[in-house]
């Protein structure tokens, strides 16, 4: 496991974080903590979570992951560099969601609680707010870190104008800056290359890619033609109806086809499949980690393989790039 700078901060994560949006739903907390420990004993330190999972849970549910993680944590805490978001709806109020002040003020507060510890190592917005002016945002979270409740500020499915124009505000106010950004990004999803990507090399901002596998696609798991099969990613259920936003975004036949020849290729070449969509995302210029997640915890071992890989050669690059060029593009996905 390598460990890299975040941006231009002193902070080091490891170039492989473990997701832990299945921990309460589809991973019970037995199976969780097994996740994290064999996660742990790979070398991974870096774990990201969010106020709002498990995904596709319940109402009941929300929050029920940093229970988990927090659990897990005691006894490790000052080993581990602790990620976690607000954003999402956590109750029924009007300002139970969003970037408020108000719901940052209660939601690190009860993050905090149910981590069990006194300080978030990244506190990221889980998406941007249109409803909330930035400066109002930036300046909470800029309290937070005087407070000494969170220790730097990151951004999760924002765009490049959206952290540029943030940055500008808090460089102006000397406010604490965005560190980080977490977007989708793999084989298959490749739009943070036009802008996001060349901005955050730019200004010296780190980017903690999500989804390496677009959500199982990449393993080979699934056949075009078939039903989501129900507990998988795409098939889950819950208040968010979190599998159907998986299909919208990779269950179509085009993204099925690129698949197959992705699934040609690495057996032309030896590869496993999720080692080798997990080990492109890596190698990539500018991305510092990739986020991987797994309901068992034997699903963790081939995408931690991917860091005991040699990096694809120019060859092989241009290849896979094909995949994606391959694909149509859609005005949502930009």
């Amino acid at each position: 496991m390598e460990n890299r700078s975040l941006g231009r901060s002193g902070l080091k994560v490891t170039n492989l974080g473990l997701g832990t949006m299945t921990f309460g739903n589809q991973a019970d907390k037995k199976t969780s903590f097994e996740i994290m420990d064999k996660a742990f004993d790979a070398g991974i330190t870096f774990i990201d979570t969010a106020d709002m999972y498990p995904l596709g849970g319940e109402w009941s549910q929300l929050g029920a992951t940093e229970e988990i993680v927090g659990g897990w944590l005691q006894g490790k805490r000052d080993r581990v560099v602790l990620a976690t978001k607000c954003f999402g709806a956590m109750g029924p109020g009007a300002n139970d969601k969003g970037l408020s002040r108000k719901h940052i003020m209660s939601a690190v507060e009860e993050s905090l609680r149910r981590l069990q510890t006194d300080y978030i190592d990244l506190y990221q917005a889980h998406m941007f707010d249109p409803s909330t002016p930035l400066e109002e945002t930036l300046r909470a979270f800029d309290d937070l870190v005087t407070q000494g409740k969170v220790r730097y500020i990151g951004v999760s499915n924002w765009r490049a104008w959206q952290i540029a124009k943030a940055n500008g505000i808090a460089e102006q106010k000397h406010y604490m800056k965005i560190e980080s950004v977490q977007p989708r990004y793999n084989l298959l999803f490749r739009m943070i290359e036009e802008e996001l990507l060349p901005m955050c090399s730019e200004e010296g901002i780190g980017v903690i890619t999500y989804n390496p596998l677009a959500g199982g696609l990449l393993t080979g798991r699934y056949n075009w033609g078939d039903s989501p099969e129900a507990g998988s990613r795409f098939g889950l259920q819950g208040h968010n109806q979190a599998g159907s936003f998986y299909q919208e975004r990779y269950w179509k036949e085009p993204y099925f086809a690129a698949v197959e020849t992705f699934q040609r290729w690495c057996l032309e070449h030896n590869y496993e499949m999720a080692s080798a969509a997990v080990r492109w995302v890596i190698q990539q210029a500018g991305i510092t980690s990739a986020i991987i997640g797994a309901s068992r915890p034997d699903q963790l071992d081939a995408s931690i393989r991917a860091t005991e890989m040699d990096d694809f050669s120019a060859d092989e690059l241009k290849w896979l790039d094909q995949l994606w060029f391959s694909l149509p593009k859609r005005k949502e996905d930009r």
